[in-house]
């Protein structure tokens, strides 16, 4: 099975805490971000991730991301394609057909992947994204429709849910990805309308790594976590 992997991201706000290095090859925990996502993936029964990647950083990434199972084959972008453009890229060096897991080189979750695929499959659908739930950044005032105050909140979960940046993308949908530019402003919405994306709720955790608070955050996280740190495959 293969899948998608985009990294891109350039780190740019995450300044200094970077250490020079694209942001899906910062290190969290001492590891690198996306090894995270491969060592996932590779528990999913991934053998081969396809990574659209600045062009000249290729090696780069095949040395960081190689040691923990899957084949890693990084495929530069001479320009920036966007997300949507990237994917497409990243797709047109599948060696097979059918449906792929695709992610953001940014992103954490606790998510099941053989549970999205399997829901994936099971609704026929052209694709399948994975959405989370985000807290408030601020406290909340409940207020009755009378104006007094019921009560107060702190940071308490939305209602609504958020694309995070996990997709199962069947052949119908990489066929429709653009050249450039973003598929969620323009591919997932066509889908949408015609009935063919599908919603998976995240319950586990989804952290992002975009600031240097996020990026403490999240090795603080994964230290308190030494389960989910992907581990040097062992040669045969």
């Amino acid at each position: 099975m293969e899948a998608l992997l985009l990294a891109g991201g350039k780190a740019e706000r995450l300044g200094d805490a970077a250490e020079g290095r694209p942001k899906p090859l910062v290190r969290v925990a001492g590891r690198p971000l996306a090894a995270y996502q491969v060592a996932a993936l590779a528990a999913a029964g991934v053998t081969r991730i396809i990574v659209a990647c600045p062009f000249g950083t290729e090696s780069l990434f095949e040395d960081e991301l190689g040691g923990f199972g899957p084949t890693i084959v990084a495929v530069g972008e001479p320009e920036p394609r966007g997300r949507g453009g990237g994917l497409r890229l990243a797709a047109s060096h599948r060696l097979e057909s059918g449906p792929a897991y695709a992610l953001n080189g940014d992103e954490l979750l606790g998510v099941e992947l053989v549970d999205v695929m399997e829901r994936h499959r099971s609704r026929g659908v052209a694709a399948t994204l994975v959405v989370s739930q985000v807290r408030s950044p601020f406290g909340v005032v409940e207020v009755r429709d009378d104006d007094t105050i019921a009560g107060f909140r702190e940071a308490p979960l939305l209602p609504e849910w958020v694309s995070s940046g996990v997709y199962v993308l069947d052949d119908e949908c990489l066929e429709r990805l653009p050249e450039r530019g973003d598929h969620e402003d323009s591919t997932f919405p066509e889908l949408a309308r015609e009935g063919k994306l599908l919603a998976y709720r995240n319950t586990g955790f989804w952290l992002t790594v975009n600031t240097p608070k996020q990026l403490r955050e999240a090795s603080e996280y994964m230290d308190a976590h030494p389960e989910l740190a992907p581990r040097v495959a062992a040669r045969t």
